[in-house]
């Protein structure tokens, strides 16, 4: 059996160390500012952002919790190594893990260069590889578990201009399932959540053309939110989802449905 805590209604997750990365900002941002509320100590990653990085940790921190900020470069293995071993000396073993970290680099097929496309893969899924495995390790000792990956309704349906990105999208939700089963024995559970369009610094630079198409096909009639994502996120780590593996939930205002 799971060796379960016994988490209050308010702070389900306390006791629970989580790393989100990529949460200098966006989506991974309000994401570690949930977990936190419900009691997790935070690690915050960042490549670059380090402002941004710090004003996330300040939230917390205001909110009465914990967290951490470490610089790595999650799509490297060296940094990876370092990152879960930091986070282990300053907080504890990384049971809670939500891989968010993720780029851009869109072109047409026809005028997209092999390192374009290698690059964004690296990010997006490579880098989620990595954090798996280095996290798989304590969550089997511990013998419980969360894994969220940050998909996109782009890798379920596709989009014109973002081969490199939806192919690695697509990856994520196939690497998700492979997991949640190789664990599911450990109580371990691994989710991919896939937003639609959300407002973030990710997608500052999308058209107006493209946003016009986005809101016209989408049923509710709106742009989704960061907080909208990060509070379906902080549902599929928290002990109510701990029957739900190997799942896909998009989050896009109705546009994947069939």
């Amino acid at each position: 059996m799971a060796e379960e805590q016994t988490p209050s209604t308010t702070q389900p997750l306390e006791g629970r160390i989580a790393l989100v990365t990529g949460s200098s900002r966006g989506i991974g941002r309000a994401t570690a500012i949930r977990l936190a509320a419900m009691g997790a100590k935070v690690v915050v990653n960042y490549r670059s952002d380090e402002a941004g990085a710090h004003e996330t940790c300040a939230t917390i921190s205001a909110m009465g919790g914990q967290a951490l900020a470490v610089r790595a470069d999650v799509s490297q293995e060296d940094d990876v190594a370092r990152l879960f071993q930091e986070a282990e000396v300053r907080l504890g073993s990384v049971t809670i893990l939500v891989n968010n970290a993720g780029t851009t680099n869109d072109r047409l097929i026809m005028q997209m260069k092999l390192d374009d496309f290698q690059q964004v893969l690296q990010t997006n899924l490579v880098s989620a590889f990595l954090c798996t495995r280095a996290a798989l390790r304590p969550m089997l000792k511990a013998r419980w578990g969360r894994i969220v990956n940050v998909t996109s309704i782009s890798g379920m349906m596709g989009q014109v201009g973002q081969a490199n990105y939806a192919a690695s999208k697509a990856g994520l939700i196939a690497l998700t399932k492979s997991t949640a089963r190789e664990v599911a024995s450990r109580s371990i559970t691994a989710n991919a959540v896939a937003p639609g369009y959300v407002p973030t610094e990710l997608t500052a630079n999308v058209s107006e053309d493209f946003k016009k198409y986005y809101m016209d096909i989408t049923p509710l009639k709106r742009y989704g939110s960061a907080e909208e994502v990060a509070a379906t996120i902080a549902f599929l780590c928290s002990p109510e989802a701990g029957y739900i593996t190997g799942q896909t939930i998009a989050v896009d205002g109705g546009i994947s449905m069939q």
